[in-house]
């Protein structure tokens, strides 16, 4: 039996940045067309650029539908946007046109995954600077996804070597941290998790929560959270028939995950679960957005300007994320039409 391969869709990121040459290395590996039809939409000009600089022998193949690309060795199809002066262009330089470049691609990606064409959308890195000089608001990935899609609260995971964490809290700091723990926000995080696992294809998922303060609070020695909130939650969740454990110390508990005791980990702040994540394989650690109408992955670092243009930039990290968008494409696209 012939399997049909899903449409990916792979955003070239901003001009200037490291992602043009990383998107290169990528494409020259068979690997990349293992698993699905994958093809990048950015400037074909400065891909063809990209290509030189890493000696990595592509052809670059102009595409205006899925249907056009070749997806096979040798080759890069590209949704040529055309949209960056060759004249003008400098790597490495902050500027509002590749900031407009970089948010067209990523709204260009969004028309061809919103209406299921893409199964999957993989980005590459973008500069806030860039796209504030364009005058672009949001200044992230995620924050433009949710304004294009007008998802009201995407759900962050990382992954990396089959651990998957997903953040309670994100971008506050540690004082906010405890004040935002409720055994209501426990719960809801829980469940999204869990939704979030099952999309990936875990049939029956099993979530720990980490524990915010050191030993769990020791009965209340280190902090209340734990027993006013956490356990609270966690009883109230497995009174359901819920898969929950916890809360389980920080320091123990994403190891447990590692190994396979549990299919994912609620962190509860920001740092607690990208130190961990981070230290299993830091190139490896991939970023996939949940509660969006198509699955999104995303490398983990920046546009590293100081290196674009040289040819040295490492692209593991793409490679990862390319290899799980295609890995869990058709998984994500059979879930959300059984929903």
């Amino acid at each position: 039996m012939i399997m049909t391969k899903e449409y990916v869709v792979l955003t070239m990121g901003d001009p200037a940045g490291i992602g043009p040459e990383i998107v290169c290395k990528s494409f020259a590996k068979e690997e990349v067309f293992a698993e699905a039809n994958v093809a990048v939409v950015g400037d074909a000009d400065i891909l063809k650029l990209a290509d030189e600089i890493c000696q990595t022998g592509l052809t670059i193949h102009p595409i205006t539908s899925f249907e056009e690309g070749k997806y096979e060795p040798g080759t890069l199809d590209v949704f040529d946007l055309d949209n960056v002066n060759m004249d003008t262009f400098e790597w490495g330089k902050v500027s509002a046109e590749c900031g407009q470049a970089s948010y067209d691609y990523i709204k260009k990606a969004y028309e061809l995954a919103k209406d299921g064409q893409a199964a999957a959308m993989v980005t590459t890195t973008i500069n806030k600077e860039s796209l504030s000089e364009a005058g672009i608001k949001q200044l992230g990935h995620t924050d433009i996804l949710q304004d294009l899609t007008g998802v009201e609260e995407p759900l962050t995971m990382f992954e990396v070597k089959g651990l998957r964490v997903t953040f309670y809290s994100k971008h506050v700091s540690l004082k906010e941290v405890c004040d935002l723990i409720s055994k209501e926000g426990i719960k809801h995080y829980t469940k999204r998790t869990m939704d979030a696992l099952k999309t990936l294809g875990v049939e029956d998922p099993s979530v720990a929560i980490a524990g915010l303060n050191p030993h769990c609070g020791d009965g209340g020695l280190f902090g209340s959270e734990e027993i006013e909130s956490i356990i609270p939650a966690v009883e109230e969740m497995q009174a359901e028939g819920i898969k929950v454990y916890g809360p389980i110390g920080a320091d123990s508990v994403f190891h447990q995950a590692l190994m396979g005791k549990y299919d994912g980990v609620l962190s509860l702040y920001h740092d607690q679960g990208h130190i961990a994540t981070k230290m299993v394989d830091f190139d490896r650690t991939i970023s996939i957005t949940h509660g969006l109408p198509f699955l999104r992955t995303s490398v983990d670092h920046g546009t590293a300007f100081d290196i674009a243009g040289t040819g040295v930039a490492d692209e593991i990290s793409l490679d990862e994320a390319i290899r799980l968008a295609c890995h869990y494409s058709g998984r994500f696209k059979a879930a959300h039409e059984g929903a």
